[in-house]
């Protein structure tokens, strides 16, 4: 069994955040800053990829809260298909994250993090949350 990793697509940052190999926990990892191209941005998703020896990929789609797409959904569901051709031939499947930047900026304030700490890790940690979703939905 190998390792998951979970991208949270953000519009200038890119949260990233991986599993260990028995899938039980998640762990933030990286927030990778938007380049401009999303075909930079995608190499360098599957340089962390290839580095962290991922067998699947989840990235989260931002449903509304009544669960249809709205803007944000379809953009990240139209960069996923480019997405795909990046990391073949690891396949990469969409997971509902409603509430994981909630529940991380949340997480955070518990901790008494400052607002400037938090947005510097708030997507990696967003995409942490949403990956132990991932892993608690599959292991039951």
């Amino acid at each position: 069994m190998g390792r998951i990793m979970a991208i949270d697509l953000g519009t200038k940052r890119i949260g990233v955040a991986c599993s260990d190999v028995t899938r039980t926990l998640a762990s933030p990892h990286a927030v990778i800053e938007r380049r401009g191209s999303l075909d930079a941005d995608h190499k360098a998703l599957r340089r962390e990829a290839d580095e962290l020896e991922v067998e699947l990929v989840i990235v989260g789609l931002p449903l509304s809260l009544d669960g249809r797409d709205g803007p944000a959904a379809r953009g990240v569901r139209a960069e996923v298909e480019t997405l795909r051709a990046a990391f073949d031939p690891i396949p990469v499947q969409l997971f509902d994250e409603r509430f994981t930047t909630v529940t991380a900026h949340q997480s955070m304030r518990e901790r008494n993090m400052r607002g400037p700490a938090r947005r510097k890790v708030v997507d990696k940690v967003a995409a942490a949350v949403m990956l132990q979703n991932f892993l608690d939905t599959a292991s039951s």
